[in-house]
């Protein structure tokens, strides 16, 4: 009965949780959430009882910090070593990953060589395969890539409309993100809801910090919203997602910033932070919405409508949809923006919603669509960390 613990680093928080194997136990879970800011929180469950610091936590080395001292502050383990293997969620893999893979050298390597497809995700999986490693020398580690989900998507969803010759040479495709999450949804939507659906319809909406759709039938991935990288697709925190190419020379011809710059700006000063001048946290827009704050106002609607124009063109690519989740950090816990969303697409799709429900399941696993609703809407808790853990366990018996 190893234990393992899986580890899923995000551009401002890092989920983990620590299971005994293959019994799925859950020993302790935790969560590091507003990195990059003075008021960063840490939390950590074990017995059942939540311990939780606000602390300054400015960058991703400070959070493996604190979880691997809270597991020996609280007696989760007595010594790391108990540790048998740790998983990794890693979200671009480009063209070399198709599945989960042993995290060595030549692995982080290569992920440090798709940098420049994940600026903000791929440096925080390396630090914490480097910490890690560290702490634990004789631990298994392994690399569980998000990107491996959407390898199924034909290649009229998965690439762009540039000379072909670029997109062969520099592997230049959709590879969207999320895809362990989105699996994860899949799965839990088919068994809890569409029993007897046959080919089953799927638009799951991961919405957190980063955020993306995806579009799914049969359990596969056919299209998902985020592009060769994760700045693609809807608006979020502080990623602008899809927008006019030519903005990137306008601005570049108005300000006289090169592409990096300008690369960086659309990275980690758009979306929410950029058009609120808040903010990239949707708790504390929504606190200055309702406190009547205009950008914050504006920033809230321009995000709820790219997440409603998705769902709709998944609607389409689908031919119909049987169930659309909602899940993640926002998806799960803001009321306000599943119901902003949803009545952006309620009359086209003819939804039936229960708004008191939708208002009273925050962070449940349930309906919040009515008997009626042709379409079932569900929240659904992702856990990408049990995905990840079944993989451990997977590497572990050798049969992954």
């Amino acid at each position: 009965m190893p234990k393992v613990i899986a580890v899923n680093a995000g551009s401002s928080s890092i989920k983990y949780k620590l299971f005994i194997m293959p019994e799925e136990k859950v020993v302790c879970s935790g969560l590091v959430d507003r990195i990059g800011h003075q008021d960063g929180i840490f939390k950590i469950t074990y017995n059942k009882e939540e311990h939780k610091e606000v602390l300054p936590i400015l960058e991703h080395g400070k959070g493996v910090e604190l979880i691997l001292e809270a597991l020996k502050k609280y007696h989760i383990v007595e010594d790391l070593s108990e540790i048998k293997a740790v998983g990794h969620r890693v979200v671009q893999g480009g063209k070399y990953f198709a599945k989960s893979t042993i995290f060595d050298e030549n692995t982080a390597a290569i992920i440090e060589k798709l940098i420049p497809l994940d600026p903000l995700h791929a440096p925080a999986h390396l630090l914490g395969y480097h910490a890690f490693k560290k702490a634990l020398p004789d631990a298994l580690e392994l690399a569980v890539f998000d990107t491996a989900f959407h390898q199924s998507m034909a290649e009229e969803d998965a690439l762009f409309p540039i000379p072909y010759e670029l997109t062969e040479k520099y592997d230049i495709r959709r590879y969207g993100a999320h895809g362990t999450s989105h699996q994860f949804l899949a799965e839990t939507g088919r068994a809890l809801f569409l029993q007897d659906v046959k080919h089953p319809r799927i638009i799951s909406c991961h919405i957190g910090s980063g955020a993306s759709l995806c579009a799914i039938k049969d359990g596969k991935s056919v299209a998902t919203s985020m592009g060769l990288t994760p700045l693609g697709g809807v608006m979020m925190g502080t990623r602008s997602g899809d927008l006019d190419p030519s903005i990137l020379d306008y601005i570049s011809t108005c300000t006289g910033k090169d592409v990096h710059e300008i690369y960086t700006i659309l990275n980690k000063k758009s979306g929410l932070l950029g058009v609120s001048g808040l903010s990239n946290d949707t708790r504390d827009i929504e606190e200055a919405i309702k406190n009547g704050n205009q950008q914050a106002i504006l920033a809230g609607a321009i995000f709820a409508r790219r997440i409603a124009d998705y769902i709709g063109q998944y609607f389409v690519r689908l031919g119909g949809a049987d169930l659309i989740i909602f899940s993640a950090g926002i998806g799960e816990n803001s009321d306000y923006f599943r119901e902003e969303i949803l009545k952006r697409v309620e009359e086209a799709l003819n939804l039936k919603i229960d708004y008191q429900k939708n208002k009273d399941l925050n962070h449940q696993t349930a309906l919040i669509s009515k008997e009626d609703s042709p379409i079932k809407v569900a929240i659904i808790k992702t856990d990408e960390e049990l995905m990840i853990a079944r993989d451990l366990e997977k590497t572990l018996n050798g049969t992954l």
